[in-house]
């Protein structure tokens, strides 16, 4: 995850002219669907109106912005509701690069099966803020796989928690998410300034959790869960 600086978001696009000629590294395509599962994004955000907040203190969205974002609890489930910045983060492909993204890492928290990092162009995945004392995320039953549901205008995509960032800021998830939420997914000038929910189902798993097809299927027998015991 990076520490995205406006002065930064707003670099020349010389990195993003040459990315051009890269070689593809990954032919996966990243997931279309603009409704995943059968629980609609208006019957989850009816049960995350208001917050009882478990975090200690609020996240900032960004470095320059304020700290405005707790984390909220709910019957087997933590949430919160923030911007997304994009991670482009772990297996080096045709968008998630050096030369694509200022701030990338070819690693992720938490890897795949086969112990390489994880694949942000092609997998759904969310970020986590790093364990501080505003927050331990795996005090609140939330682990690597866990299942998440990400909502953006309307749309529900499934996702699974693959990375870890700054202990302070909050909002951000994979190329690959952005992407299926009709976000564009670019990792320098991309992203969502507000509007998105981002709901972690506790004591949950993936395995693998490179399969997006299992985190749906678990997301959507959750969700369901979640809105009985809400």
């Amino acid at each position: 995850m990076r520490l995205r600086t406006l002065t930064l978001a707003a670099a020349s696009g010389t990195a993003l002219l040459a990315a051009g000629l890269l070689p593809a590294h990954a032919t996966a395509a990243a997931p279309r669907s603009a409704q995943e599962g059968t629980v609609s994004a208006a019957d989850l955000l009816a049960k995350v109106t208001s917050c009882s907040q478990i975090s200690s203190g609020k996240y900032r969205t960004d470095e320059e912005t304020s700290a405005t974002v707790p984390v909220c609890g709910k019957n087997g489930a933590v949430f919160w509701k923030a911007d997304m910045d994009i991670d482009c983060d772990g297996q080096r492909t045709t968008n998630c690069n050096e030369d694509r993204d200022p701030w990338f890492q070819a690693d992720t928290a938490f890897h795949q099966s086969d112990g390489k990092p994880l694949n942000a162009e092609t997998l759904p995945y969310v970020v986590v803020p790093s364990t501080s004392g505003i927050w331990n995320y795996s005090n609140a039953g939330i682990k690597g796989g866990g299942v998440v549901a990400v909502i953006y205008n309307n749309k529900v995509e499934y996702a699974v928690v693959g990375d870890t960032g700054p202990s302070q800021i909050i909002g951000e998830a994979s190329y690959a998410t952005a992407k299926a939420l009709g976000i564009d997914p670019d990792p320098e000038t991309g992203g969502a300034d507000s509007g998105v929910t981002y709901i972690l189902f506790k004591n949950s798993q993936v395995s693998p959790i490179e399969s997006h097809s299992a985190a749906v299927s678990l997301g959507d027998r959750l969700a369901k869960q979640f809105l009985a015991n809400n």
